[in-house]
């Protein structure tokens, strides 16, 4: 062999080398963040759950508001009843 063939021999095998690991390493990859179809599953049920959480406690923050709007409004009234008399 001439050394344009080994240099093309060589190429070649690390093209392949470097294939192999990162296709080895895409496959463990998706194993650890991948989900298979029971993981899914209550993937699907942990993001309904987090949803109706997420809904419940926008409810609770906007009576927080009005509660605090009609604290302040009450207090407003107070303070002018007081200067008034």
């Amino acid at each position: 062999m001439s050394g344009g063939q080994i240099m093309v021999v060589l190429i070649v095998a690390i093209a392949m080398i470097a294939s192999i690991i990162k296709s080895r390493h895409g496959s463990h990859r998706r194993q650890r963040h991948g989900s298979s179809g029971s993981e899914a599953i209550q993937d699907a049920g942990e993001t309904n759950r987090l949803r109706d959480e997420v809904k419940q406690l926008k409810e609770r923050l906007a009576v927080l508001e009005r509660i605090t709007i009609e604290k302040e409004s009450s207090l407003e009234r107070e303070i002018e009843r007081l200067r008034d008399v």
